[in-house]
């Protein structure tokens, strides 16, 4: 029987405590405070921000956590425990191309925010982080989150008091991972660390132009009370946003908007009172010889309807019938939108086969985390058989973590 690698959340005194620690360690004298960001788990809607759909994540228990102080000029300095020395650079030097290193994250939005019209100074920061990294499960927003709420709080910007002034926050923590970080994602990650609610999902709509009510919707999703819980699993196939592939899928669906007219694919969607898969396909059919392009059209079409449908079965508190909709999103993204991996794979097959009631890989894929729906009573044999299947499978062990609907960034 193969050996089970849980990964537990930090309570918030122990987040607090390392974080005050290394500070003081690496700098003279104490933070003014200590901030932190949750990672997020994606329980459908997958390559559907960045074209204008709907997305449900929802906030995991595992945080980034930092202790900041501001400083008097414009120098940052920052120190993490998941990496050696200590990252530099003065923030009238921070510009699209020019930063470097897990710090580009970090500097980038204070970037961000100046740009916006806010008032940011230089500071000194520790980080230290329980989100798993490189898991597919929003490691970067969340420390991009964490980072935003703290000099929120020093700069005295107010916005992390309202959902509206989180959306901000947002907004400036998407342009530092695209423009300074250069990682092309579209803001499903910032959105569920800064504006997701405990006990809840968030259906997300990244319509263009719609206000923060509109754009962010919480639902109740509390799994306990049902008998259920999400099993995330940390494939340890390795993942990185930054790659090409990405890129490439996010370039295909512009292109395929492109040569239908569309301002995006949302416009296709018919839940969203789109022109219809069918036409679109059709039309594409000319300039699509490999058939590439419709393949990542179907997917995201038919991902925003599943999402919808999915929300829907939640508000009804029958979170235990969407099985079927996790399952058809994972071949759909597997098949359609070609972003999962043997890995993944194995863990889908195998939950489902232990157990589970539906199960997906989630995130932008390439490796990553794939999560599972069970019963609180089946969490140790699905665990297990994942365990003993990778084993079987000559892979690295995956590790396991559960994933109540928990706090946004604060």
């Amino acid at each position: 029987m193969t050996t089970i690698n849980w990964l537990e959340a930090w309570t918030a005194e122990d987040g607090a405590r390392r974080v005050d620690e290394l500070f003081t360690r690496s700098f003279d004298g104490s933070p003014e405070g200590v901030w932190s960001a949750p990672g997020r788990v994606n329980l459908i809607g997958e390559h559907t921000d960045y074209n204008a759909g709907l997305c449900l994540p929802t906030a995991l228990p595992h945080r980034t956590y930092i202790a900041l102080r501001p400083r008097d000029d414009d120098h940052v300095r920052l120190v993490s425990a998941q990496a050696e020395g200590m990252w530099e650079a003065r923030l009238s030097d921070i510009a699209p191309g020019a930063a470097r290193g897990w710090g580009a994250y970090v500097a980038g939005v204070a970037w961000a925010l100046d740009q916006a019209g806010h008032k940011v100074g230089g500071f000194d920061a520790a980080v230290d982080s329980c989100v798993p990294f490189g898991a597919g499960l929003s490691s970067s927003a969340a420390l991009e989150a964490a980072v935003a709420v703290a000099l929120d709080a020093v700069a005295g910007l107010g916005l992390a008091a309202s959902d509206a002034g989180r959306a901000e926050l947002v907004d400036a923590t998407r342009r530092a991972e695209n423009e300074i970080a250069g990682a092309p994602t579209g803001g499903l990650d910032q959105s569920a660390s800064l504006r997701c609610r405990e006990g809840h999902a968030l259906l997300l709509d990244f319509k263009p132009g719609l206000d923060p009510l509109e754009s962010g919707v919480p639902v109740p999703f509390d799994l306990a009370t049902a008998g259920l819980t999400l099993l995330v699993v940390d494939t340890k196939a390795e993942h990185d946003h930054v790659s090409g592939e990405y890129g490439a899928r996010r370039a295909s669906c512009e292109q395929a908007a492109e040569l239908l007219g569309l301002d995006s694919l949302r416009d296709i969607a018919p839940t969203l009172g789109g022109m219809g898969i069918e036409r679109a396909l059709a039309e594409l059919e000319a300039h699509d010889p490999d058939g590439v392009l419709r393949r990542r059209v179907r997917h995201v079409v038919s991902e925003i309807d599943r999402t919808a449908r999915f929300a829907d079965l939640v508000r009804e508190g029958r979170a235990a019938d969407v099985g079927p909709f996790m399952l058809a999103s994972h071949a759909s993204l597997r098949d359609d939108y070609e972003v999962s991996c043997r890995e993944l794979d194995l863990v889908v097959d195998t939950a489902m086969a232990s157990g589970a009631l539906g199960a997906r890989m989630t995130g932008g894929g390439f490796g990553g985390s794939a999560i599972a729906l069970v019963h609180l009573s089946d969490v140790d044999a699905v665990s297990q058989a994942v365990a003993d299947a990778f084993a079987d499978a000559g892979l690295t062990a995956p590790a396991f973590l559960l994933a109540p609907p928990s706090a946004p960034a604060a």
